[in-house]
């Protein structure tokens, strides 16, 4: 169709990054949410370009559901915007289907056009149930509603930084085809560090990275991983509810790259054996309200502080109870694989990377504990939540030599499943119906594959897997 007639909204890279920073400051300087309400609809009603607004949220398991809202509808109605809660896997049943979506104005982007289309601009929604209290299986409510209590108790912010590595394959959709095809295929066989300018995975992390600093992201670097046709693209931390949505930007916009590009991002943990897995290695740390880094300690072991050091023994200590919301698939435990530098041992060492927990060179600014033992697949609010919540309000093992003992993580989906069901600590994470729930769906995905991982990936822990799902793929089981 022509488009002679049409004047929808287009912003430069740069005026939207310029956009996208203000908004991002607003958040860190926890601005009053009236006040950015107020503002966010004076602009969208002041804005004839934009047409549509895309509502992003997220389910049970992490996967990204966006609708769109008619501008005009939406600034009538943003206040009663219902949806079927029952069509989304792990919210409610049919019978209690109805739930609506508050907005948060403070998580507003603005987008390239070329990428997500023109007059349109991006806003995280909150699941609200028929009560009007938070949604119980919305994760990104839950852990939003932890962040908050954590400053307004303690004064803690909790920020993050994730390193989400991903695999470029030849192909649209090459996912939801595997069960035909058997295989991917790579564009690239470079290596760490190694593409060539021009090549497809070298243009591919070019663009996204472009997008990235469009949007917002403070981009820190980029490049190829190990395994060939694999890529890692860090930005900068955040406190954990923006770091978290940054996580689902991240790969909304690496699928849509890829996609524009002929190729498929994928964030499979092990889509291909006898290569490097993907991670999402997680670091995170935690401030005061005067700013003052709490990890941090210049005489400290490993320089880090003794408040640093318990929460890391905390996590240790849950380190099986919460594997399933860290490894969240059956593709996950191929990935737990100390042949490659997988950090399946439910250990703390500074140095060593098959440790689950590594404590990385730092400063004053920038001391962390990094949990290695992530999936890229996994609900990113349910993760950053997990390892809080544990690293602060969890138990403390008196096993000997904690830190150094010779524990692993599962290397099945089904003793995960377990360890997960029989916790304590993972329903006072989650409460009882929740952890149900999400247990029931991982026992679903886990029982149509073979119970025995083998040597090669089968299409079925493709086919089932919770970023690929679809109604078409699952009836044909």
């Amino acid at each position: 169709m022509s488009s002679e007639f049409r004047n929808f909204l287009e912003l430069s890279y740069e005026e939207l990054e310029d956009l996208n920073l203000q908004a991002k400051d607003q958040r860190k300087k926890r601005v009053a949410a009236d006040v950015i309400q107020e503002e966010r609809l004076k602009y969208l009603a002041d804005t004839p370009g934009i047409k549509a607004v895309t509502v992003l949220f997220s389910d049970l398991e992490g996967r990204l559901h966006m609708l769109d809202y008619d501008k005009k509808f939406l600034i009538k109605s943003y206040d009663n915007l219902t949806f079927d809660g029952s069509s989304i896997r792990g919210f409610t049943a049919q019978r209690e289907s109805d739930l609506r979506l508050g907005l948060d104005w403070s998580a507003f982007y603005w987008t390239p056009a070329d990428v997500f289309g023109s007059g349109k601009v991006l806003v995280f929604g909150e699941v609200i149930d028929k009560n009007g209290e938070h949604y119980s299986g919305d994760l990104r409510g839950v852990l939003k509603s932890f962040a908050t209590e954590q400053f307004e108790k303690n004064g803690y912010t909790l920020n993050a930084a994730n390193e989400i590595e991903g695999f470029l394959f030849d192909g649209i959709d090459a996912e939801r085809t595997f069960h035909e095809t058997g295989k991917f295929e790579y564009v690239n066989q470079g290596g760490y560090y190694h593409s060539l300018p021009g090549d497809p995975l070298r243009e591919f992390i070019d663009t996204t990275a472009e997008v990235q600093r469009a949007m917002g992201f403070e981009n820190e670097k980029d490049h190829p991983e190990v395994a060939p046709s694999q890529f890692e693209i860090n930005y900068s931390y955040g406190d954990v509810v923006a770091a978290a949505d940054q996580i689902q930007l991240y790969k909304l916009i690496c699928r849509q790259v890829a996609t524009q590009m002929g190729m498929t991002a994928s964030f499979l943990p092990k889509p291909v054996t006898g290569v490097n897995g993907s991670g999402m290695h997680t670091n995170v740390s935690i401030t005061n309200k005067s700013g003052k880094n709490l990890f941090w300690d210049p005489k400290g072991e490993e320089k880090v502080s003794k408040f640093a050091w318990g929460f890391v023994d905390k996590i240790l200590t849950h380190g099986n109870d919460i594997c399933l919301l860290l490894n969240a698939s059956v593709n996950a435990y191929r990935r737990l694989d100390p042949h490659f530098e997988a950090p399946n041992q439910i250990k703390a060492s500074a140095t060593d990377r098959g440790s689950m927990v590594r404590i990385p060179i730092g400063n004053e600014k920038s001391a962390r504990v990094e949990v290695r033992s992530v999936g890229p697949d996994a609900n990113p609010y349910m993760v950053l939540y997990s390892v809080f919540k544990s690293g602060l309000q969890g138990n403390t093992s008196k096993i000997k030599n904690l830190r150094q003992a010779e524990r692993y993580l599962p290397d099945n989906i089904y003793t995960a499943l377990e360890d997960f069901r029989n916790a304590e600590w993972t329903s006072e994470l989650l409460g009882e119906d929740v952890k149900a729930r999400y247990a029931d769906l991982k026992q679903a995905s886990a029982d149509r594959c073979a119970r025995l991982l083998g040597t090669i990936v089968k299409p079925s822990e493709i086919q089932f897997h919770h970023d690929v799902y679809n109604q078409l793929l699952w009836g044909q089981f």
